[in-house]
């Protein structure tokens, strides 16, 4: 049998959000260092938002990260307005629902499209997709069309994509356009088919990894983002004021990102843990036309997150399409807050996972901030799951270098950790 001895590095990981890096060491066919470092990750938010009006919160938090801006704009609101104990409008709630379901089909559509989908294909980009084969062709520009409906709805409710500018404490400085909503609505039952089809290539996707980890995420009736208790797949009920105090903060010194356990081991947030956990709140036309899909859940198999993902877009654009069609949105003023000083949450699911902001305002100005993001909460898990892939894989009679490589970008990916997106591929070192 093959013995293997080698120190792997990889300087660079792309198709992900931002900076980050891997270094493994392996030492007679075994593992025996695994550190995934986010390379530029801490960037002082917390601190820079301190002696900041609490209005203007929102939109200097939502600049921690582009792509997922709009959730960020949410868990502060959120944080705010129970600081503050102000209650927003159903009207409110329900616009903010949309626009959060906007989130969920642009940013899952570009994960599983322009990142994801070339790996089942073997290509190192969509736009190696061959315009000569019809499914390619149509997937190219599928890719497209999905993002853009996710965009639109965007730009409907919140006034942009990103950073969106509307969504305020207490409400909305304008309501969507009505001759806009019926093109919106269109746009999103034109692309539900391309989902549908999305969902169907996942689902025979051939990558799996085994893992046995919590699972933690939102539950509600109806797959709401934006409210419920926590659940854990251990069948711990957790209230939101409660997540914070059921995780350990874990120092890595080679990572910018702090990371955290829950009841002292790793865990899972994001697409696969609410899948798990919640999937009978889907709306009733995703469960019929995902019917087969939903057979595999809950799963332990990493990679599942990205079938998950796919099923969210089709929910989101369900959830979307009602919504749409069943509401009238009328005039009405922004709450404005009474009280001027407290402490508050928000925690809602971002389309990574949970994502946890805790603000001291007092006189309308912050004071202090603690900031979770779900791939600080993903970190230590990625980090075993790539240790067991290439432990695997060294068991294999088959074992090259060149595949090890090609395999751990895979299941990265299959994370969506969210830094900043990088346009070239991942190259590894071999030392």
């Amino acid at each position: 049998m093959h013995t293997v001895n080698l120190d792997l590095s990889l300087e660079e990981i792309s198709k992900i959000e931002g900076g980050a890096g891997l270094d493994i060491s392996i030492k007679d066919n075994q593992v025996t260092k695994c550190e995934f470092k986010i390379t530029e990750y801490k960037r002082f938010y917390t601190q820079a938002i301190r002696g900041k009006s609490a209005a203007a919160a929102p939109a200097l938090l939502a600049r921690i990260c582009g792509t997922c801006s709009n959730a960020h704009i949410l868990a502060s609101l959120e944080a705010i307005e129970r600081a503050l104990q102000l209650t927003p409008s159903p009207q409110t709630m329900t616009l903010r629902r949309l626009l959060m379901n906007g989130l969920i089909i642009r940013d899952h559509a570009l994960h599983l499209y322009l990142f994801v989908l070339p790996d089942l294909f073997n290509k190192d980009s969509l736009l190696d997709f061959d315009d000569a084969n019809p499914k390619q062709h149509q997937l190219v520009h599928d890719a497209f069309s999905v993002k853009d409906s996710g965009n639109q709805l965007s730009i409907l409710v919140g006034g942009r994509s990103v950073h969106a500018p509307l969504p305020q404490i207490g409400g909305f400085l304008k309501l969507p356009d009505p001759e806009k909503i019926p093109l919106v609505y269109q746009q999103l039952q034109t692309v539900r088919p391309a989902i549908i089809k999305l969902i169907d290539i996942f689902r025979l996707a051939p990558f799996s990894l085994i893992h046995s980890v919590p699972y933690l995420a939102n539950q509600n009736e109806d797959y709401s983002y934006l409210n419920g208790d926590i659940i854990s797949s251990d069948g711990v009920h957790i209230l939101p004021q409660d997540y914070r105090s059921h995780l350990n903060h874990i120092c890595l010194t080679y990572s910018q990102a702090s990371a955290y356990t829950y009841q002292n081991t790793t865990y899972l947030v994001g697409a696969l843990a609410r899948m798990n956990l919640n999937h009978p709140g889907l709306h009733p036309k995703t469960q019929v036309d995902a019917a087969s899909s939903l057979k595999l859940f809950p799963s332990k198999n990493v990679f599942h997150n990205n079938l998950a993902q796919a099923i969210e877009i089709l929910n989101a654009i369900d959830d979307s399409l009602m919504i749409l069609g069943q509401n009238k949105f009328l005039p009405e003023p922004i709450i404005k807050p009474t009280l001027q000083s407290g402490q508050g949450f928000g925690i809602i699911e971002a389309p990574r996972g949970l994502l946890y902001h805790h603000l001291t305002i007092k006189d309308l100005i912050i004071q202090d901030a603690e900031i979770l993001v779900p791939t600080g909460q993903n970190q230590l898990n990625i980090e075993n799951d790539i240790k067991t892939l290439v432990n695997q894989k060294l068991k294999s009679p088959n074992f090259n270098q060149a595949n090890l490589a090609r395999d751990i970008e895979i299941l990265i990916r299959a994370y969506d950790p969210c830094m900043s997106c990088a346009s070239h591929f991942l190259k590894i070192k071999w030392c």
